[in-house]
């Protein structure tokens, strides 16, 4: 495209649309916030990094639709790669010196037709189409073509190319790329979802070939050697079994860390390949080193395992999918079990048997479980224990279970700029330690309380504190599956959980239908003696994974 000024041509810049996902909000909430260099399309945010990267593709592909609809790639626009001084090129062999990426990246000479092409970065967090010469494609690493710009019409003699700095350079494109200018490069070794297919323009004009990576000539030929764990593995090790193993187990491992998605179930797998590798290298060559890095590999796997069971909730050789299903828990294993530690010892320790009183020793218990105080504010008081928190906390005081730096009433008036610091003297460092866990975990167990406590559905019922308590103690003592009760116990015994609610054993199947109807249980029999049932859906990642 040519803009006419006397019988002078400028070229403007090639167009460049750059859509992006940056973390949003909490670290750990996974809300992603998908941005787009154009500035007429609006910021956009999800719940998860998959529904964001769904959702940048269709952008993406939007645009492409609208680019073919007006025409294509302008065959007069200027490379927008060399208006950024060509930084999104391959690093050269230059690159291992300081700035040594700038200096090759300037040896380029643009050339070619203007092109239209599509990249998308190892991670799936920035894709970027751009109108740029052909030549700057080919040295772009897994830059696609997308399509071709007809030779402009010459209506006037061809100027000699103009620097990057010239005005025309400097001018922000018809299109400018607004908000979010692409200055980072990434690769990405896989077809970009976003590319369609080319118009029938593409192929008018010859395009040089993409520069072959380092390694695409040793893949041509039989490996007989590789790198793992940065050790070299040698041409002549015997036998040639476990040479070729160690070769592609070292493959394997770097391609895993080009996967977009983190798969700990993999990874763990070529832990445990890599140490029983790593254990016979060490019996062949004699070299204690590799034995320790075999113990490593082997701890690697069993971490990775964990990590993965606590995050699916189900065991990484459950591949059958079964009844199990895929639950984003709050709690992991072992902080369950620290939140049901927690419960046996209210239902010990509570100095009334009434509900309120077994609620608010719950909450301020885990407030105040690291060092014996804790800040608690008005609202979390009268949302814990409703019209009754003025009373229960002033027998809570007066019996010396706990303490306050004012009266109550200024503790149900304090706000969250001005909290109240509370104290309950059992959980003080010089006292015998309840509780072995940590700050993080007595976090995350008090927000799991707080979100069972104050279920959306329960607070909608007005349901009492007493069927409060016992969402509660189904959740702790939910299996993976969402059953209640360790498999073949039968369910939870009734004086167990009547004791935790401060309620007499027969009065459970009240509040277990009242739970029932609030879409909390799906199902409650206590005929046996037992609470036998099945926590809801929407509920499972409250559960306790028995």
């Amino acid at each position: 495209m040519t803009v006419e000024a006397d019988t002078r041509q400028e070229r403007v810049v090639g167009r460049v649309w750059a859509v992006r996902l940056d973390p949003y909000g909490r670290p750990y909430a996974g809300t992603v916030r998908l941005s787009c260099s154009r500035p007429a399309c609006p910021d956009q945010r999800f719940g998860s990094a998959a529904a964001g990267r769904k959702a940048a593709v269709d952008h993406i592909n939007m645009h492409l639709a609208r680019i073919r609809e007006s025409g294509g790639p302008r065959g007069g626009a200027w490379c927008a790669c060399r208006a950024t001084n060509c930084a999104w090129h391959a690093p050269g062999p230059a690159a291992g010196e300081r700035g040594g990426m700038r200096r090759a990246a300037q040896t380029e000479r643009c050339g070619g037709s203007v092109v239209l092409t599509v990249h998308a970065d190892r991670a799936g967090r920035l894709w970027r189409i751009a109108e740029m010469c052909a030549r700057c494609a080919a040295a772009t690493t897994d830059c696609r073509v997308l399509d071709t710009a007809p030779p402009p019409a010459r209506t006037a003699p061809a100027q000699a190319p103009q620097a990057p700095d010239h005005p025309a350079a400097r001018r922000e494109p018809t299109g400018g790329t607004g908000k979010n200018d692409v200055v980072a490069v990434f690769s990405h070794h896989s077809p970009s979802p976003a590319a369609g297919p080319p118009s029938p323009a593409a192929g008018t004009a010859p395009l040089p070939r993409a520069r072959a990576s380092s390694s695409a000539g040793t893949s041509r030929r039989a490996k007989r050697w590789g790198k793992i764990a940065q050790r070299t593995v040698p041409r002549d090790l015997q036998p040639d079994d476990l040479r070729a193993e160690l070769i592609e187990l070292g493959d394997a491992f770097r391609a895993y860390q080009k996967c977009p998605e983190p798969d700990l179930a993999l990874l763990a797998r070529l832990h445990e390949r890599k140490a029983a590798a790593f254990q016979r290298w060490a019996d062949v060559s004699g070299d204690g080193s590799l034995l320790r890095e075999a113990r490593r590999a082997e701890k690697a796997a069993r971490t990775t395992l964990w990590i993965h069971e606590n995050r699916s909730g189900r065991p990484s050789s459950d591949t059958a999918g079964g009844s199990v299903p895929q639950v984003e828990w709050l709690l992991t294993r072992q902080q369950a079990g620290h939140a049901r530690t927690v419960l046996d010892y209210v239902t010990a320790r509570a100095p009334h048997p009434e509900a309120g009183a077994h609620l608010a020793v719950l909450m301020l218990t885990l407030r105040a479980a690291r060092a014996g105080a804790g800040n608690v504010t008005g609202q979390d008081l009268t949302g814990w224990l409703r019209d009754d928190a003025e009373q229960v906390l002033e027998r809570l005081a007066t019996d010396g279970w706990l303490r306050l730096p004012g009266t109550v009433g200024e503790a149900l008036a304090s706000r969250p700029e001005n909290p109240t610091t509370v104290t309950v003297p059992s959980l003080l460092p010089d006292r015998p330690r309840p509780f072995t866990f940590g700050k993080t975990t007595r976090s995350r167990i008090s927000g799991w309380a707080q979100k069972a406590a104050g279920d959306r559905k329960i607070r909608k019922k007005k349901l009492s504190t007493a069927t409060r308590l016992l969402a509660l103690y189904t959740a702790a003592h939910a299996r993976p599956d969402g059953h209640l009760g360790h498999a073949g116990h039968g369910g939870l015994r009734l004086d167990q959980a009547a004791a935790f609610c401060a309620l007499p054993p027969k009065a459970i199947t009240e509040h277990a239908e009242l739970l029932t109807a609030a879409e909390w249980l799906t199902e409650a029999d206590t005929s046996q003696g037992t609470l036998r049932g099945r926590l809801a859906e929407r509920v499972l990642p409250l559960g306790g994974r028995l």
